[in-house]
């Protein structure tokens, strides 16, 4: 909005000329995301406690859960607010790119924060039906994909960047919607999964938001892109003001998240966070990228799959004490302070490892 506004008067008076800068609209996206999640965020929490929206605590976590039986829940709400405020006012909402990013982050927000609705008010404390919300994911992954094999960028409507390959990407044809629909699923999920202790999941986000900005940023510089031998995308550098509005958004919620923590984001936000991301990864060609930005995620969703298949297999064993990965760290001892800092650490090594395989080429 201030772009709209303001950018059309840099002739009048020359600072205006700021607003062209994608790395200046950014910062202040991000700026502002964080401001609006802190002065908002105490009376928000004031008013889930007031309307009795407080956690449920499942009976198989761990025993040390209980005490966070009632913690004020649906918090994604305000982080969505906030990173569609701080982009509402320093994206270009002409940019095609960002009008799909606000369609995800309405979506499964909606998603979410009726998950939510089903867990607190209808005591169903595993909400919606993983059927009911894996349908949800599934039409939203191909209504992108089709969309972009359609309407997309003529030359890459259905191409993405292959990693370890220069000046190579690959053509999927007619399967690339149901490849997004597969990234926006293992994404949403993910994020899901890891979300089980303080300030964990929206630690990761905000390590994720920072290196989708930074890939966003590249694919949208025709000199960057080609020095790194990525997509050039015209519209692709835009995203980097939605991706700095969600890690402004990440850091001011974790003000309130970090242990322990006054407020969860619950599905509101996990499920639509993980979305978001997957959509930028998606935008800008770098979805296979995804699997080492959000390497944390996939292995929190891989402890799952195999202590599944793995208690299927052997009739009632475990191969963790519990999944996802995050609970059986603290059955066997450790704090849980301890377990959030070491697998942020894991997330900012897997982010330099995203980041330089764009060099190994």
């Amino acid at each position: 909005m201030l772009y709209w506004l303001l950018y059309p008067l840099k002739d009048v008076f020359g600072p205006f000329r700021l607003f062209g800068y994608i790395t200046f609209r950014s910062a202040y996206a991000a700026v502002a995301a964080i401001l609006i999640v802190l002065v908002f965020g105490h009376r928000f929490i004031d008013f889930l406690k007031k309307n009795s929206i407080g956690q449920k605590i499942r009976a198989e976590v761990p025993e040390s859960h209980r005490a966070k039986e009632g913690t004020p829940s649906m918090g994604g709400a305000i982080i969505l607010l906030s990173i569609m405020c701080a982009s509402l006012l320093f994206c270009d909402l002409t940019n095609p790119n960002i009008i799909m990013l606000f369609t995800a982050t309405v979506w499964f927000g909606l998603l979410g924060g009726y998950d939510d609705y089903v867990k607190i008010y209808k005591r169903r404390p595993r909400g919606l039906s993983i059927k009911t919300k894996l349908i949800c994911q599934i039409i939203y992954g191909i209504a992108l994909g089709l969309f972009l094999y359609f309407f997309g960028p003529e030359q890459y409507a259905a191409k993405t960047n292959l990693i370890f390959l220069k000046n190579y990407v690959i053509n999927l044809g007619v399967l690339y919607p149901l490849f997004v629909m597969l990234v926006i699923v293992g994404s949403s999920n993910g994020v899901n999964l890891t979300d089980g202790l303080d300030g964990l999941a929206i630690g990761l986000i905000g390590i994720a938001a920072l290196a989708y900005g930074a890939l966003a940023y590249a694919a949208g510089h025709a000199v960057i892109s080609d020095y790194l031998d990525i997509i050039f995308l015209k519209n692709g550098g835009e995203v980097t003001v939605y991706c700095a509005s969600i890690l402004g958004a990440s850091l001011g919620f974790l003000w309130f998240n970090s242990y322990p923590a006054q407020v969860f984001m619950g599905d509101t936000g996990a499920l639509s966070l993980g979305a978001i991301i997957g959509t930028a990864a998606i935008l800008i060609k770098q979805e296979i990228l995804l699997i080492f930005v959000g390497g944390v995620f996939v292995i929190e969703a891989l402890s799952v799959l195999l202590q599944v298949a793995y208690f299927h297999r052997t009739s009632g064993k475990r191969l963790f004490k519990m999944a996802p990965l995050h609970h059986h760290f603290e059955l066997k001892g450790l704090c849980e302070p301890k377990i959030v800092v070491r697998f942020w650490i894991v997330g900012i090594i897997f982010l330099l490892l995203a980041l330089s395989t764009l060099k190994i080429r």
